[in-house]
């Protein structure tokens, strides 16, 4: 018994010691609690690991376990002799990518990098694009591939890196920057912060390094997802009346970023986006639109920032006269408006926009002649148009170069806030948020399409000051869009999205996204992102002649073959009405679906964009985290474990002589 409780005492009195050497406290009651404590989980978005037909782009861990790395400040990595995890500001990222690129002993160095998010206003950064000088130019029409439309593009979103990347969150920031501070403040030599990745790509486990062989081995799936168009007013399919020509208004709504889920696109291209929903319900009020001698199309196309995924798609399905395009056709296209950056248009009060045309034909010029009309008619406003400068190579990026690689000489224009190089000193990057656009700017820019669409279509040279002054864009609902699709608050939980859909997240991201299931051109909305969801709901809505006896809902779907159920979503049982509004599948032209799998057929020799098709796919993955915790360094494990070697020697020893003065007491006695 005496021997029991001396062992005890010597157990706890160790443990004891060792909690006060470690500061640790010994207050835990469960393995969850100790976790708790051990552990800090961080928020934040990853870079991924992308393929295409020739390699590999994006971040993942170097092999299939977690990455586990000292945390280290940037001003401090040169200090360094063992892979790291770098915690970089906003304002240096784009320094130490160029540094890792350029110093391949540097880049040894990285087991990771942590980049802080930034706050407030953006202008005091010289700018930062991850994207290339001349963004896809392998599909430009043209050969002068040296212009540089994005000068601050730095292209490391091209390259491949075999370390995580993670930019955190404004409370993911806080989390860390408090982490670090606390512990540096202990000034304890003995431990080190410690940075865990979890981001093992599905392509890293298998060895599949290319779009081809990882869709082989399901590791991958395609980029892609499904673009909308509509038409005002609704085309009447079943009419024997000779069909009008179009007249093909698009946009894009999807961007592309260094990190997949912090993807806003702001100025480039969602401003134009909104400018093209809030003209087209400005043109919905107007009565007598069926009368008008034209049709009005719109398109928003996802995947253009992969390829022209949308409008190479939408191209494709014209010439196979699907489901998806039933009602239009490649001849009836007259001209193609497009509206690209419009955000950034507001310099010195005045509103200031770039027509960006192709050729010299009648009908670009009517467009053109049509542009200067509606800016005339908006001089009030202080709106201006110019064309763009004749020096620039062509048309800059743009949807608009599909269709004139398919049709050169289509007629085509692209509205802009810029002339020769882009105003958005941030395209492509995550720092490309609200505060990069001005909402006055893209209500200047859906008033000018608005007025100009509605000249065009009355192909009438007296159309009356009066007409086109009651064709007014609603301010509110501009700015409504912008809280709602380029902000997190309210983000997709905003009044007006929840008016036609149940988002499944909060903040808005314009990543194209994967291809899930077989294309359809009626797809599970199961299968459709949030964002692609609400502009079919919203423009089936705004678009539409709605039925007279709309109280019986459409579970069950709608009678005629020329009507919808829109805001099904909401209620449960949504409302149908007549509306020539579709989805278009949007994926690579060189990818095939065929029993439940993906695989790359061989370019079509006649179509030039098939054959440089990259083929765009995104890895696999289980999943994908980081968090932070406390190690004590090798050397203090070592300390510890000589020390707790001494304590049990010496227990040991002191237990011996106890006993052996208790035993001489006893034989005493």
């Amino acid at each position: 018994m005496a021997q029991t409780f001396i062992s005890l005492f010597f157990l706890v009195f160790t443990s004891h010691v060792l909690s006060r050497i470690s500061g640790q406290s010994s207050s835990m009651e469960s393995v969850p609690d100790l976790q708790k404590s051990m552990y800090t989980v961080v928020n934040a978005y990853p870079c991924v690991r992308l393929l295409n037909l020739s390699g590999t782009i994006g971040c993942s861990n170097p092999g299939r376990d977690k990455v586990a790395a000292s945390i280290v400040r940037f001003e401090n990595v040169d200090d360094i002799s063992e892979p790291s995890a770098i915690l970089v500001s906003s304002d240096e990222f784009p320094s130490l990518f160029t540094r890792i690129s350029d110093d391949p002993g540097f880049a040894s160095k990285v087991g990771g990098v942590l980049v802080e998010s930034r706050t407030g206003s953006h202008n005091t950064l010289k700018g930062f694009s991850p994207d290339r000088k001349f963004p896809q130019a392998e599909f430009a029409p043209y050969h002068n591939f040296s212009h540089e439309w994005n000068p601050t593009g730095s292209g490391i979103m091209w390259k491949s890196y075999s370390f995580p990347v993670f930019l955190l969150t404004s409370g993911g920031t806080k989390t860390l920057q408090e982490f670090v501070l606390k512990n540096e403040e202990k000034k304890k030599a003995y431990t080190s912060n410690v940075a865990e990745f979890d981001l093992v790509m599905q392509t890293v486990k298998s060895g599949t390094h290319d779009s081809e062989s990882c869709l082989k081995e399901a590791t991958c799936l395609p980029l892609g997802g499904y673009s909308v168009w509509s038409s005002l007013p609704p085309i009447n399919i079943s009419s024997s009346k000779p069909s009008k020509p179009l007249i093909l208004t698009v946009a894009s709504m999807d961007s592309a970023s260094f990190f997949r889920d912090k993807n806003l696109g702001a100025d480039s291209p969602i401003s134009g986006l909104i400018a093209l929903l809030a003209a087209v319900d400005a043109l919905s009020h107007l009565d007598g639109l069926g009368d008008l001698s034209k049709q009005l199309v719109f398109v928003v196309f996802t995947g253009e920032a992969w390829g022209y995924l949308g409008s190479r798609r939408l191209l494709e399905e014209l010439d196979m006269h699907s489901d998806a395009v039933h009602g239009l056709s490649h001849s009836l296209v007259e001209t193609v408006i497009e509206i690209g950056s419009v955000g950034k248009g507001l310099s010195q009060g005045a509103k200031n926009f770039f027509a960006h045309a192709e050729g010299d034909s009648s009908a670009t010029n009517q467009t053109m002649v049509a542009l200067k009309r509606a800016q005339e008619s908006l001089l009030s406003e202080n709106i201006k148009i110019a064309a763009a400068s004749a020096s620039n190579p062509g048309i800059p990026p743009s949807s608009l170069m599909t269709f004139l690689k398919k049709n050169p000489g289509i007629s085509g224009v692209v509205l802009e806030d810029f002339d020769s190089v882009f105003v958005n000193k941030f395209y492509h990057s995550h720092l490309d948020d609200l505060s990069n656009v001005n909402s006055s700017s893209v209500v200047a820019a859906a008033s000018l399409i608005a007025r100009t669409l509605y000249i065009l279509a009355s192909e009438t040279k007296d159309v009356q000051d009066s007409t086109l002054a009651a064709i007014n864009v609603n301010v509110s609902l501009v700015e409504q869009l912008m809280d709602c699709l380029l902000d997190c608050d309210p983000g997709l939980s905003c009044d007006l999205v929840k008016k036609y859909i149940s988002p499944s997240s909060t903040c808005p991201s314009h990543y194209v996204g994967v291809i899930m299931d077989e294309p359809s051109s009626t797809p599970n909305p199961g299968y459709i992102n949030d964002v692609p969801r609400f502009i079919w709901n919203f423009l089936a809505d705004i678009t539409s002649i709605p039925r007279k006896n709309n109280s019986s809902g459409c579970q069950q779907g709608c009678n005629g073959k020329d009507e919808v159920c829109i805001k099904l979503e909401t209620d449960g049982k949504g409302v149908c009405a007549l509306s020539t509004t579709r989805y278009v599948p949007a994926y690579s032209t060189r990818l095939k679906f065929e029993s439940g799998m993906w695989s790359v057929v061989a370019p079509n020799s006649s179509d030039d964009m098939g054959v440089v098709d990259p083929v765009w796919t995104e890895s696999n993955w289980d999943s994908i985290g980081m968090r932070v915790y406390i190690v004590q360094i090798p050397g203090y494990d070592r300390l510890v474990l000589f020390a707790g070697v001494a304590l049990t020697i010496l227990a040991y020893l002191a237990i011996a002589i106890t006993r052996a003065l208790a035993d001489k007491a006893m034989k005493r006695d």
